[in-house]
């Protein structure tokens, strides 16, 4: 297994080890010793999956106070994934990094509870993983608006396929500041 910090440290693109054979491949998708050896100690209690179509974006989501780690993956197809740096006083606040993750390249990306996180589908289909470390709550539901301009996601669609919910969102700078996560240094 490969772990590599993105240019947002605390958000990791992970390669698990796949073994091929003339019958295909298999991979563990997540095995917490292994993950702890990395560095991860990681407490997963909701998974989730979704499925999407091509164009389809989802987020960009977060919640707060009660926040959710998230090691995403694609079981099927292949997406654009993004993580968003909201915490209050981070010296990386309002950047974001984004990573192709598909069946085929088996990359996972790990999303802390305090960044933003969203997708979209390039394939024609796409089925998510998503390992959660807190439950869902919809009372601390929040999202920034996807074509946000003062955070300049080059999403690789031109025609988005948003939820009224999603496109509802607002942009970063006008979100209440008791409403962000605070930047914590040494975390």
């Amino acid at each position: 297994m490969k772990v590599t910090q993105t240019k947002l440290p605390e958000v990791l693109v992970i390669e698990p080890d796949a073994f091929r054979d003339a019958r295909g491949w298999f991979l563990e998708t997540f095995h917490n010793q292994r993950y702890e050896q990395a560095g991860l100690k990681l407490f997963f209690i909701q998974d989730n999956v979704s499925f999407s179509t091509k164009n389809v974006l989802r987020g960009l989501h977060f919640q707060y106070p009660q926040g959710q780690g998230k090691l995403v993956q694609a079981l099927l197809g292949e997406v654009f994934d993004v993580a968003v740096d909201i915490r209050l006083g981070s010296p990386t606040f309002g950047q974001w990094v984004g990573e192709i993750i598909s069946a085929t390249n088996h990359k996972q990306l790990y999303i802390p509870p305090e960044f933003a996180h969203g997708f979209c589908v390039l394939s024609d289909t796409a089925i998510f993983s998503y390992k959660c470390t807190d439950y869902y709550n919809p009372a601390t539901e929040c999202g920034v608006i996807f074509n946000d301009p003062d955070l300049n996601i080059q999403w690789p669609v031109d025609n988005p396929v948003v939820s009224g919910k999603d496109a509802r969102y607002t942009r970063l700078k006008n979100i209440p500041k008791d409403k962000l996560p605070k930047f914590k240094e040494n975390e």
